[in-house]
């Protein structure tokens, strides 16, 4: 069967409300075994109410700075205060935890499908190989899910999933969406890395042509694939120093390609935040913002 295999399940009491539960090592017939941890709500255990599910990558840095390599982003701070104050619905929150084929596993097929063959020669080269996105979306969608839902207390439908990420997490957060809509409808992408470069951004020739050509099959990816509007929403932002100043040609472009589609007001949502940098401590900061985005009681919508 290709359910996950989980290991002992642990309790972590370094949370500032709810609980977290790391279930170890979950084996997967698509994408390599690693770590997922589940945050329950303040409540959880004193009610029988089913709660949204939020997706998370990147699961070792959300809650806990002991398994951060950089900084946490305290989705549980954040999400017990909005809670508290009827800002959010309460959301079981599953943390996924990323491994060595990170970029791999987050970087979308399609997109290297369409990239020009140096190109993608070029980001093949520096990731290691051929995307494994397809894989771990399997895995998300075809054992985790199905294992979140029968251990846990969730709502199970499409308006009911979401998904969230930062820089290479974004791009994969999106590209669930478009993969799998019948699975999730909503998505935040955080300073999401559209280079796919880590070097050799520096301002020049060089810089103009990679992002021209870039652009060019992001927004082709997107046009072709993005769900119809008004039962889906994306949510992007970006800051403006570190890796997050080379992003604003790439988001100004995808986000006319959204709405060329249709999307929104009410389904799309693109911020700027001056000063933020591409650092966890600077997605801990603006959190509340997509957390909102993703989990208001009452989310406004496209007609």
């Amino acid at each position: 069967a290709a359910l996950p295999f989980a290991g002992a399940a642990r309790a972590e009491g370094a949370v500032a409300g709810g609980r977290l539960i790391v279930h170890e090592n979950m084996a997967s017939a698509h994408a390599k075994a690693r770590n997922v941890s589940i945050w329950l709500p303040p409540g959880y255990q004193g009610s029988d109410a089913r709660h949204p599910v939020l997706y998370m990558h990147d699961g070792q840095n959300l809650f806990d700075a002991a398994t951060a390599n950089f900084g946490e982003w305290g989705v549980d701070e954040h999400l017990t205060r909005l809670i508290a104050g009827g800002q959010v619905r309460a959301p079981i929150v599953v943390g996924v935890w990323n491994t060595d084929l990170r970029l791999r596993e987050y970087v979308p097929a399609d997109l290297i499908a369409a990239l020009p063959a140096d190109m993608r020669d070029e980001v093949q080269a520096i990731y290691g190989g051929p995307s494994l996105s397809d894989g771990y979306l399997r895995f998300l969608t075809e054992e985790l899910k199905p294992f979140v839902d029968r251990t846990y207390r969730t709502l199970t439908e499409p308006q009911d999933t979401m998904i969230a990420g930062s820089s290479m997490g974004g791009l994969i957060s999106m590209a669930a969406v478009m993969k799998r809509p019948d699975v999730f409808s909503a998505a935040a992408c955080l300073s999401t890395h559209w280079p796919l470069k880590l070097e050799g951004l520096e301002a020049g020739a060089a810089l103009d042509a990679w992002r021209e050509r870039m652009v060019a099959a992001w927004t082709g990816v997107i046009e072709r694939g993005l769900p119809a509007p008004g039962a889906h929403r994306f949510y992007f932002d970006r800051g403006d120093e570190t890796l997050d100043q080379f992003y604003a040609v790439f988001q100004t472009q995808v986000d006319q390609t959204f709405r060329r589609r249709g999307y929104g007001p009410g389904d799309f949502q693109s911020l700027v935040f001056p000063g933020a940098q591409h650092t966890e401590a600077s997605w801990n900061q603006r959190l509340d913002a997509p957390l909102t985005f993703l989990l208001s009681p009452a989310p406004t919508r496209n007609p």
